[in-house]
């Protein structure tokens, strides 16, 4: 359930918008002025912000900026606001929602907040038995580990792991281990009390606080740093968090679920991921097959991707052509679910006629450590392999694995977690190497879902 906040009155347009979210299930709160919301994002938190432009939002973004709380602000006004929305555009709103408001708008933008379906869609037999599983395992108060590649919607599992439970009407609040460096992670995580750390004005409750009588995802738990698993493993065991600064522990009722796509118990023999952390997480596990093991996922979703892009546009709904469909099956799909998800909206964006066609699938090349998986070991390469390796002769090493990581980067869409994954590195290494590439003035390829640097208003 995402939790909305509307800042701003609720008796005029932005009221119908708030409306709408609501009929979507989205859980509301509501505050006057900035500085009541403010109070709010601090306290209980919020998944996204519907604020009217009419309130000082660039003071709002400047010190959501200030105390490192990431949730997004949408700028709500009419066109005539259009200076006032301008102001928050540059001050960092994510998007402007004109009122009043579109349902199917308001839609989309929950949608992009829950980055996932309302339920799983499956079909094939192993994703059947592993929901039913799921459904079984989400009555119990249990830790559960969800193992999976990237891509294949272990978010999604534990969403729906969350709904199914007894605590479903409590917060489902989840974090990326990975997003966040160790010293703002810790922050996220505990929450911290006034002039804990510079730039700390006001006490904030942690994530753990958040999901007080609900679930708590902690995706990429594999990427945290072993000072954190400490400190993580003793809030497990006691059900207690200490705020940075605080002076006593602060109880707290939540359902711990972890997600990763790396080998934990290779981890654990490698010192570096705790090995009674491990067994704290994984009391049940559930592992999510990549896509290319289960085929008869692969048009119910390339379905419903079609659908919800196509209302998300505004462009007529188009079945899959059988071509279209038995070029989707032909693929391997290495960026599983995620990559299924955006070849759909590049097609839904491509396509014309009553039909989604095969010109409008277009498939990406995969990196070049997934290419040998169809052909054989003693196959031989279409291309010399001397050539590439004379090319590099007389490079910098740097040089050479900059390129390198920047071109995975980009055939990867952006997407950190797998080109570290390809590239054999920390998701944290390869987060310091964009920054160190940012500063010497390259151009880095955004994050799903991201804004290009080159789009951003000056």
């Amino acid at each position: 359930m995402t939790r909305l906040l509307i800042l701003g009155s609720l008796s005029g347009e932005l009221g119908q918008a708030a409306r709408l979210a609501s009929a979507r299930g989205a859980a509301l709160v509501q505050a006057e002025g900035v500085t009541g919301a403010l109070a709010q994002l601090r306290g209980t938190g919020a998944d996204l912000v519907l604020a009217d432009v009419t309130h000082d939002l660039p003071w709002l973004l400047e010190r959501l900026t200030e105390e490192r709380i990431a949730t997004p602000v949408i700028a709500c006004g009419r066109n005539a606001d259009a200076d006032a929305v301008l102001r928050a555009i540059r001050a960092g709103a994510r998007e402007f929602l004109p009122l009043p408001p579109d349902a199917d708008l308001i839609a989309a933008m929950l949608q992009a907040v829950a980055e996932g379906p309302d339920a799983p869609v499956f079909r094939d037999p192993a994703m059947a038995a592993l929901m039913a599983r799921a459904e079984q395992l989400a009555r119990a108060e249990a830790s559960v580990l969800v193992t999976g590649e990237s891509g294949t919607g272990k978010e999604v599992l534990a969403r729906h792991i969350h709904t199914h439970s007894r605590r479903n009407r409590g917060p489902f609040v989840a974090l990326n281990c990975a997003a966040l460096p160790e010293t703002l992670l810790e922050s996220e995580l505990f929450g911290h009390e006034k002039g804990a750390f510079s730039g700390a004005v006001a006490a904030r409750r942690g994530r753990f606080e958040q999901a007080e009588g609900g679930t708590l995802l902690l995706d990429e738990i594999g990427e945290m740093d072993l000072r954190l698993q400490a400190k993580l493993l003793r809030v497990i065991q006691e059900r207690e968090v200490d705020r940075l600064g605080g002076t006593g522990p602060i109880r707290v009722d939540v359902r711990i679920l972890a997600a990763t796509n790396r080998d934990l118990p290779a981890e654990v023999r490698a010192g570096r991921f705790r090995e009674d952390l491990y067994f704290r997480l994984n009391v049940v596990a559930l592992h999510i097959p990549p896509l290319r093991a289960r085929p008869g996922d692969i048009l119910p979703l390339a379905e419903h991707f079609a659908l919800r892009y196509a209302d998300a546009n505004g462009l007529p709904r188009r079945p899959l052509a059988p071509p279209a469909a038995a070029r989707l099956l032909a693929h391997s799909w290495p960026g599983n679910v995620r990559e299924l998800e955006n070849t759909l909206h590049r097609a839904v964006l491509l396509a014309h006629g009553p039909e989604i066609t095969p010109d409008a699938i277009e498939l990406m090349a995969p990196p070049p450590e997934v290419a040998p998986a169809t052909a054989t070991a003693h196959a031989p390469s279409a291309v010399n392999p001397a050539e590439p390796i004379a090319a590099l002769v007389g490079r910098r090493m740097d040089e050479v694995e900059r390129d390198l990581i920047l071109e995975t980067l980009g055939r990867c869409l952006g997407n950190r977690t797998r080109a570290a994954e390809i590239l054999g590195i920390s998701i944290r290494t390869l987060r310091n190497k964009l920054a160190e590439y940012r500063g010497q003035g390259l151009p880095v390829p955004p994050a799903p879902g991201q804004m290009p640097d080159s789009w951003k208003v000056a």
